[in-house]
């Protein structure tokens, strides 16, 4: 789900070609949420790849990379948006996934409250940050830029779902908000893995367990 959409679930593969057999080039095994085998995707063209990605319960994952690589298109691949010219993405069947895209909708003629944007995608108030809090009584076009992100990106983070998909999560954020925000990575559920595209190093550094960086396609 782009945020603040629905919860998505994945099932199957989607490929150009021969999937390879071995885990190490990226063959889905029984405990992977995604493996992206040598994929090349795009939309009228390809735009990243071929790339390889094996996604784990419980870690975060980060996609670093210059402007132009194909980071968010990737994400777009794993939901199923961007065309996958050759390779695998391959999902555990009945895959929930939620995805925080990295320009979503103002919403500025939608008549939803804070609290209604993340009950649309079941996301756990329980631990919304205490900043955040004053928020859910407020509508969406009320808000700054900054505090719409926090919101839209806690509908995706917070989301009932397996594997959590972020795109530039930081922008707009402020220093404090950003520290809100790892913390909150940090104490997610067990089990929910988080995929983040972004350009701030010190937050890649501070909460991701793996880093895959991108050249320029």
């Amino acid at each position: 789900m782009s945020s603040p959409g629905t919860v998505a679930q994945q099932d199957g593969t989607e490929s150009v070609g021969a999937p390879t057999s071995t885990h190490a080039r990226g063959t889905l095994n029984r405990d992977s949420l995604v493996v992206l085998d040598r994929v090349e995707a795009g939309y009228e063209r390809p735009v990243v790849g071929p790339f390889s990605l094996a996604i784990e319960p419980g870690e975060v994952v980060a996609i670093v990379g210059p402007n132009g690589a194909g980071k968010t298109t990737l994400l777009n691949a794993i939901t199923g948006v961007a065309h996958i010219f050759a390779g695998t993405v391959s999902r555990r069947p009945g895959l929930l996934v939620s995805h925080h895209a990295q320009s979503p909708l103002r919403l500025n003629n939608v008549p939803l409250s804070g609290r209604e944007l993340l009950a649309l995608t079941g996301a756990d108030l329980a631990g919304l940050p205490d900043a955040a809090r004053p928020l859910l009584s407020r509508r969406l076009s009320e808000l700054s830029g900054g505090q719409l992100q926090i919101l839209q990106v806690w509908a995706s983070l917070a989301a009932p779902v397996d594997l959590v998909l972020l795109d530039e999560p930081t922008n707009n954020l402020d220093v404090a908000t950003v520290a809100m925000l790892e913390a909150a990575i940090r104490s997610r559920p067990a089990g929910r893995a988080i995929v983040i595209v972004s350009h701030d190093r010190r937050f890649v550094e501070g909460v991701a367990s793996r880093v895959k960086e991108l050249s320029r396609w």
